[in-house]
């Protein structure tokens, strides 16, 4: 039996956006390729830079790239 591609409320990503555009989107500050993570306030993205880490919020399934906005993790 094949196994199911469904993934359990656990196993979901933390973030509501869509694949296609979870692949485009970079760190405004430097760039570098964006990671889900859960934070504090539910889900982020965390610049995969060293230098940069900035963590970004997202409200309502909509990721706020602000640099302004942003905090240090």
């Amino acid at each position: 039996m094949p196994e199911s591609t469904e993934q359990s409320p656990e196993s979901a990503p933390a973030t509501l956006i869509e694949p296609w555009l979870r692949e485009i989107l970079r760190c405004p500050a430097c760039h570098a390729e964006l990671a889900d993570e859960a934070g504090e306030q539910g889900a982020e993205l965390r610049c995969t830079s060293g230098e940069c880490g900035l963590v970004y919020r997202i409200d309502g399934g909509v990721p706020v790239l602000l640099v302004d906005e942003a905090r240090r993790p």
